[in-house]
């Protein structure tokens, strides 16, 4: 069984075997175990633009997201699992989290958890949505790395180009927030990677 935090309700993560999916009106910072997690916790005041929001928009404040990510994290390094969130978020500087290269590969933080730059273009996404992963207590796996070549759109918070450096179409947030099945399906495996380690941690203490 594995746990899926901040997951949209009927969504990918819905009735499917194995999965219990915590939404909004479930809330996730509520969870208390004793599954291992993916965890999606809300981005917009961690993203790039969260700053310029905050300039036009002040009562939406930097960092501040009901807890939710602190909440998330802590969930992670309790239970372990994987966390996922737009690459650049300012909660891995917030958190001390190892930021991650763009050309590939984990990384290991001083917490012992990993880290990793990947986008989801790879996996079925129409826009390359840059992503970074946190990983705790996990088998992290090897990924598709590195830029993708074969985006169809831009999100619509920022703007994105192929790799001939052309502007794409934009896609609305809906189409833009979807984590595509291949991507969730990578996620939920490196998170079930976990039970896998904690096993081993027992048999050789």
């Amino acid at each position: 069984m594995v746990a899926a935090l901040f997951v949209e309700k009927g969504g990918v993560y819905w009735d499917l075997e194995g999965v219990d999916p915590w939404d909004e009106e479930r809330d996730a910072r509520l969870y208390a175990g004793p599954w291992p997690v993916v965890a999606h916790p809300p981005c917009s005041r961690w993203c790039q633009l969260a700053g310029l929001v905050q300039h036009r928009y002040p009562w939406h404040r930097k960092g501040e997201d009901g807890g939710c990510f602190a909440s998330a994290l802590a969930s992670i390094r309790r239970w372990g699992g994987v966390l996922e969130h737009p690459a650049y978020s300012a909660a891995w500087r917030a958190f001390d989290l190892p930021a991650p290269p763009t050309g590939g590969g984990w990384i290991r933080g001083i917490d012992g958890g990993w880290s990793c730059y990947v986008e989801q273009n790879a996996y079925g996404h129409p826009a390359r949505k840059a992503t970074w992963l946190y990983g705790f207590g996990i088998d992290p796996p090897p990924l598709h790395w590195g830029r993708t070549n074969g985006a169809k759109a831009a999100v619509t918070w920022c703007m994105n180009r192929d790799w001939r450096g052309k502007d794409l179409p934009r896609i609305g947030k809906g189409v833009a927030a979807k984590t595509p099945l291949a991507f969730r399906d990578l996620l939920l495996s490196i998170a079930r990677s976990a039970k896998s380690a904690a096993r081993r941690v027992e048999a050789h203490p």
